[in-house]
């Protein structure tokens, strides 16, 4: 992994490419590379970001040639550590086939084994090697190239995206894909296959989609795109949604600051897409079910990862108090493997901004074998995870750049409100006029997310105190403690500091022996009803040195003593204070960043959309 890009037609091959990889740094990367199409292929790859690949492209006569065809690609080490032989593209051993791939091929051991026994030879570390070597291999036995890729299918076991070139084709692009998002746009100058549609963005929204275990072939003017049986299939293109601008800084110095302060839109879009336009109302078709479907959950099983995950820890505070209804979170990489019990009557809930998390559509596609009911709240129309669930609820957070999710994070919380309040009424737990409060109180949401953008004057002294600490402890209690996780993640994510949340009254059952002089201590206090304990918490590792931060609501009384600092944001119902806590959260993370001098939209190590487990 991490991102594909190609194209075919009129014009510079060798710009478009490294355009389009530039559009896809936010995946993450450790190397980049391209092939344009010659007799022999140019293959020109580096190790570091991409400038580096520049600089070597730069350099080379060969891509000072006219070519109108090739492939690129940005690389996170999974199979061979981040060095140039192990980047992409890969030639095959007789330099037939060169190709890119997103994935995991799962048995590539057994298939080296088999080629090495027909006289092949390797000099990379990586299963992508394998791949382009087997489809060699067929392509030379079976001398067209759809029956060799449909012989190539069968062999494959674990994810992949293709983009591949052959030699003797000097004006085709073949594609395939299973379990790896691949889609390809059509411009007026020709086709541009990629893992995303932002890659060709400043090209064209026009757009096909690619499904499982489909080839395509594309040249200048042509898209052919063929099943699993090698049957040709019609396929109606997409226009995207997005435009270019989009995609861009703008005024700000990183995406993530600008996600951080498009959040206010965001939250805003999505409560009103979540509204029925004729009575104003959030409406149970916004989730693709009927009242009916929401009155048969009698339990609900959220699976997702990282910043999903967290979400789902708070849509389970809301939906528990309001509905009644139990709700279990699952870490979606360990679901299959916990031989899960699903019930009659349990909703699974999948989270993923992507909409293409590999462990979390695994997980997704084992609850559907177990006969539940799938609903997935995710960003991105059309993405995997959408597709294969029963129910869907996609959030109106735009496209999000930064590794370290934002505006999405924020536009899952509100997902998480409304289905609990739609739950709620649908099984007789609230009145109307309890809905109707709930919701006039989302609708304020965006307004005090608005004044959150202010406090960045606030977290700046305290990301100064922080940034040279190595460990820093996040507490809260109940729901606080859901958003406790996700601060904490936040920060050790682009600052590379250690920080763990923990419960605040788990802190005498064994955290509390960590805590020493100046240990900085971040707590959350925003449930009225428990702020009395969790103050007495901070009583209990201030008295053994800690140096204490607190971020609260208005409406909550914290003595000034007790705190090196206290941060405080707008009153709303407790059950949606996590909108505002995460917004100062947030700069937090991006100030200590920068004040390291580290990236915070790239941040080591990570990629934006992990679609492979």
């Amino acid at each position: 992994m991490c991102g594909i890009v190609g194209f075919v037609g009129q014009g510079n091959a060798k710009d478009i490419l490294l355009s389009g990889l530039s559009r896809l740094e936010y995946r993450g990367y450790d190397s980049a590379g391209i092939a344009l199409y010659s007799r022999p292929f140019t293959v020109v790859k580096a190790v570091g970001k991409l400038n580096e690949l520049k600089k070597k492209i730069a350099a080379s006569k060969e891509c000072e040639l006219p070519c109108s065809m090739g492939i690129g690609h940005t690389r996170w080490a999974t199979h061979g550590k981040a060095d140039e032989k192990n980047a992409h593209p890969h030639l095959s051993m007789h330099k037939e086939v060169v190709l890119v791939h997103n994935g995991i091929i799962e048995n590539f051991a057994d298939l080296k084994n088999f080629l090495q026994e027909k006289g092949y030879s390797f000099y990379s570390d990586t299963d992508t090697e394998v791949a382009v070597n087997l489809i060699e291999y067929f392509y030379l036995k079976e001398k067209d190239v759809l029956k060799a890729l449909l012989a190539v299918q069968k062999e494959l076991k674990g994810s992949y995206a293709f983009a591949i070139m052959f030699k003797d084709d000097a004006n085709t692009l073949y594609a395939m894909r299973k379990d790896s998002p691949l889609v390809v746009g059509k411009g007026e100058n020709g086709f541009y296959p990629a893992s995303d549609v932002s890659a060709f963005l400043d090209y064209t929204k026009e757009f096909y989609k690619l499904e499982n275990k489909e080839i395509l072939s594309i040249t200048e003017n042509e898209i052919h795109i063929y099943n699993k049986n090698g049957e040709e299939v019609k396929r109606s293109s997409t226009v995207a949604e997005l435009d270019s601008s989009m995609i861009h800084k703008g005024e700000y110095l990183h995406f993530m600051e600008k996600e951080i302060f498009e959040q206010p839109q965001a939250v805003k879009d999505t409560l009103l897409y979540a509204c029925n336009q004729e009575n104003n109302c959030f409406s149970y078709e916004s989730f693709s079910m009927r009242e009916r479907d929401f009155k048969e959950i009698s339990r609900i099983r959220v699976i997702a990862c990282g910043s999903a995950y967290h979400a789902g820890y708070v849509l389970k505070s809301v939906c528990e108090r309001l509905a009644r209804v139990p709700v279990q979170v699952e870490l979606a990489s360990e679901f299959r493997y916990n031989h899960p019990i699903l019930e009659t009557g349990e909703l699974v809930i999948s989270i993923s901004q992507s909409g293409e998390t590999a462990d979390t559509l695994a997980a997704v596609r084992e609850a559907k074998k177990l006969g539940a009911k799938t609903l997935s709240i995710v960003n991105v129309i059309g993405s995997a995870i959408a597709g294969e669930s029963d129910f869907v609820f996609y959030t109106q957070a735009g496209p999000e750049i930064a590794v370290a999710t934002t505006k999405a994070y924020s536009c899952q919380l509100v997902a998480g409100y409304i289905f609990s309040l739609l739950l709620a009424k649908a099984k007789g737990k609230i009145n109307d006029t309890e809905v109707h409060s709930l919701k006039d109180e989302l609708f304020l949401l965006p307004g005090k997310i608005q004044q959150c953008l202010s406090l960045d004057s606030e977290t700046l002294p305290m990301a100064k105190k922080l940034k040279d600490d190595k460990n820093i402890f996040f507490l809260g209690r109940g729901l606080d403690w859901a958003v406790s996780m996700e601060g904490a993640l936040k920060l050790k994510e682009i600052s590379y500091i250690h920080c763990e949340s923990y419960s605040s009254g788990e802190l005498k059952h064994g955290t509390i022996s960590l805590i020493e002089k100046n240990s900085p201590v971040i707590a959350l206090i925003s449930q009225e009803d428990l702020a009395t304990k969790s103050i007495s918490n901070i009583h209990e590792v201030k008295s053994r040195g800690a140096k204490c931060f607190a971020f609260t609501m208005e409406n909550i009384s914290v003595e000034e003593n007790d705190f090196t600092q206290i941060l405080i944001v707008p009153k709303t119902r407790p059950l949606f204070a996590g909108s505002l806590l995460v917004v100062p959260l947030q700069f937090l993370s991006y100030q200590v960043s920068l004040l390291k001098g580290l990236d915070p939209d790239k941040p080591r190590n990570l990629a934006k959309s992990v679609t492979v487990e």
